[in-house]
């Protein structure tokens, strides 16, 4: 990513109008890092990551003087986030929590987290990559440890496209002609699926795009979710839904494991992560399966967006700060850590610390995909990521507008340039209502 995120948030944290609540957190913490074998320092944990309670377990087996305990809480979209709001409002929240990068700038401008750049010196950042840091830095300030980085690639049955002459798209052109000879070669068959429940699958390929819906300015947020580039993405798959080309089924339904299984969904637009989630899912199918990376406008000059990823964040409220830095860290870099959570879990997570890809490519099992280095095309992804994206503080009001109308675009009620308009509207009239000062396009 580029420094244009850290530069234009900490000149907007300067203005008291925009992010006045910013600075009502952080500070280095005063209690002891760890305390004795027979006296430990305990730090609470929640998160809803596969491999999670192993690698607690695994911490915990290594170290007698920071122990920790954890609990499961549901995914952020099954209402992780409301549980982590209102944990911190009523001060009974963990010490350390799992945050996704799209929302760390909403619970940091409601002043829910602990500003931990005392504790991520140069050369602890220097460990993570690049881009990581940067979505992690606001306001000139580390307010959280990245986990893993989240780029885009396209899973693909490659004994059905090899059976169909049908070559994996290098462009998106190329993969509207491919979505045709799909459905040409079986008519109930689609090449992938637009989901209508997800609206980061939208954000992601509009990201990809060159989309740049929030920017921070001088003293104001710049909103902007009908730019070009994502007035381009709109049309094009809206031109997919029309015609029939790709499925709409819900991100992880039924209906979408379902078609999977029958054959009937032959690609999966997703992210690193997903491919232990897909063999997981399918795991009868082990050896039919392969990734590419993802269609782009131009067949040489490959791009990505980002579709999740997530962070370790701080509580307001911890007086164990020193002791949950710790514990994050660990899980990020060090190499018991990975072990423990992607061999418990089958879990395909790109490290944020490049160090650390290694160890995940060794413990992760790519049977499912006939041996395919699939680290070397993530590592590959990953550096085609797009620099210019940067999440508002107000993701929850986009996404749930966002969300409601595309729900409607695949019945035929609404289209995807009316879902860019509604959640323009329903993220610049959220700002507002906080207090924000928001500046629109004319």
């Amino acid at each position: 990513m580029s420094r244009s995120w850290s530069r234009s948030v900490q000149a907007l944290v300067g203005a008291a109008t925009a992010l006045a609540v910013v600075t009502a957190c952080g500070g280095a913490d005063d209690s002891r890092a760890r305390g004795t074998a027979d006296d430990p320092v305990t730090v609470s944990f929640w998160a809803w990551t596969k491999g999670s309670q192993e690698v607690v377990d695994a911490f915990n087996a290594t170290h007698d003087t920071i122990q920790v305990k954890f609990e499961e809480i549901p995914s952020g979209g099954l209402g992780g986030y409301p549980k982590i709001a209102n944990a911190v409002k009523a001060g009974i929240a963990p010490d350390l929590l799992s945050i996704e990068y799209p929302q760390l700038s909403a619970f940091v401008s409601q002043g829910s987290l602990q500003d931990l750049s005392p504790y991520l010196t140069e050369d602890i950042r220097k460990k993570f990559l690049p881009q990581t840091i940067e979505m992690t830095t606001l306001g000139g300030r580390n307010w959280a440890v990245p986990f893993d980085a989240a780029p885009q690639v396209f899973y693909y049955r490659k004994d059905f496209f090899a059976e169909h002459s049908i070559e994996p798209p290098a462009t998106w052109d190329e993969f509207r002609d491919a979505a045709e000879r799909v459905r040409k070669a079986a008519p109930r068959t689609r090449i992938a699926t637009f989901f209508p429940d997800d609206p980061t699958f939208f954000q992601a390929m509009a990201w990809q795009a060159g989309a740049q819906w929030f920017r921070a300015g001088t003293d104001a947020w710049r909103i902007d979710t009908t730019d070009p580039a994502s007035e381009r993405t709109a049309a094009y798959w809206q031109g997919l839904i029309d015609d029939r080309l790709v499925s709409t089924a819900s991100s992880f339904s039924p209906e979408w494991t379902g078609s999977l299984k029958q054959g009937t969904t032959v690609g999966y637009l997703g992210a690193s992560w997903g491919a232990g989630v897909l063999a997981g899912i399918v795991p009868e199918q082990k050896g039919k399966w392969a990734a590419v990376r993802l269609p782009s406008q131009e067949a040489d000059r490959p791009a990505s967006g980002m579709l999740g990823g997530s962070t370790f964040a701080v509580s307001k409220g911890s007086t164990r700060t020193a002791a949950a830095v710790e514990f994050a860290l660990w899980m990020a870099t060090h190499e018991d850590a990975i072990k423990a959570r992607i061999g418990a879990s089958t879990s395909s997570a790109l490290p944020a610390s490049p160090a650390m890809v290694p160890i995940a490519k060794r413990a992760f099992d790519t049977g499912f995909y006939g041996g395919q280095d699939l680290y070397g095309l993530f590592e590959e992804a990953g550096r085609s990521i797009g620099p210019q994206w940067v999440w508002g503080p107000s993701p929850g009001a986009t996404n749930a507008a966002l969300g409601d109308e595309l729900g409607e675009v695949v019945g035929g009620g609404s289209t995807l340039p009316r879902a860019l308009r509604k959640a323009h509207e329903a993220t610049v009239a959220d700002l507002r209502k906080r207090g924000l000062k928001v500046e629109e396009r004319s």
